[in-house]
């Protein structure tokens, strides 16, 4: 690989880095506001509750394991692993700043009070660690199954180690988080199955959809860096 070549490789991996720490934070900032998403109509429910009652972070968490299959499949396991580890310290980073910023008084003439920036921006911190310490088994055990996939298949079938890892990571995730928020009393535990369900329903439906995109983006790198199948590019250290 030449020296330009290894300079654009770095490149598109922080680029990467960026815009998965970025759908992290994110996630974790908005997550209080939910909606519903009615593909059964608005009357479907589960166990009594609303069948598809979802949190907005829920909307740019998807993209973070489409980028760590992505990067796993061009720059390998480590590197992975690596973003997965920045993205857990960003967030406590981030957290830290929002509540700091809660804790200051607002002057009589800040366009948003106390209160206002307290019911949008303070955060439970048993929710935070649920989402958190949820995040990161789920991420490690993506990373884990992507390459157990790709070691067995060579290197091919990349749909099928993408969904496959996918599909048992973001359920470990759903479970996990819903889990632990019932069970602090963030959450009743009445809402538990709905949640479970239907947190990971949608979470499929969007990993189905990325599917395409991870082929696109995929093909595009090997394309430009001329990679033979299962070949990695190697960012050192």
């Amino acid at each position: 690989m030449t020296l330009k070549e290894r300079k654009l490789a770095h490149k598109i991996y922080l680029y990467l880095g960026a815009l998965f720490i970025t759908s992290l934070v994110v996630s974790n900032l908005i997550f209080q506001k939910f909606f519903y998403w009615h593909p059964f109509g608005e009357e479907a429910t589960i166990f009594g509750a609303p069948l598809f009652e979802l949190s907005v972070g829920i909307l740019p968490y998807p993209i973070t394991f489409l980028i760590t299959d992505l990067i796993s499949e061009i720059f390998g396991k480590k590197k992975a692993n690596q973003i997965v580890t920045a993205g857990i310290f960003a967030s406590f980073f981030s957290m830290g700043i929002v509540l700091l910023a809660d804790i200051a008084p607002a002057i009589a003439s800040s366009p948003i009070d106390n209160e206002v920036f307290g019911s949008v921006f303070a955060l439970s911190p048993i929710a935070v660690l649920a989402s958190m310490l949820a995040y990161l088994f789920a991420q490690y055990v993506d990373i884990a199954i992507y390459h157990f996939w790709k070691r067995l298949t060579q290197g091919r079938h990349l749909w099928l180690r993408n969904n496959f890892s996918t599909f048992l990571s973001q359920f470990i995730d759903t479970f996990t988080v819903v889990s632990l928020l019932c069970l602090f009393g963030v959450l009743p535990w009445e809402l538990f199955y709905g949640l479970v369900i239907s947190g990971f329903v949608f979470k499929i439906f969007i990993a189905l959809l990325d599917t395409p995109l991870l082929y696109f983006f995929v093909f595009i790198i090997r394309k430009r860096f001329n990679l033979a199948i299962n070949e990695e590019i190697d960012l050192g250290v």
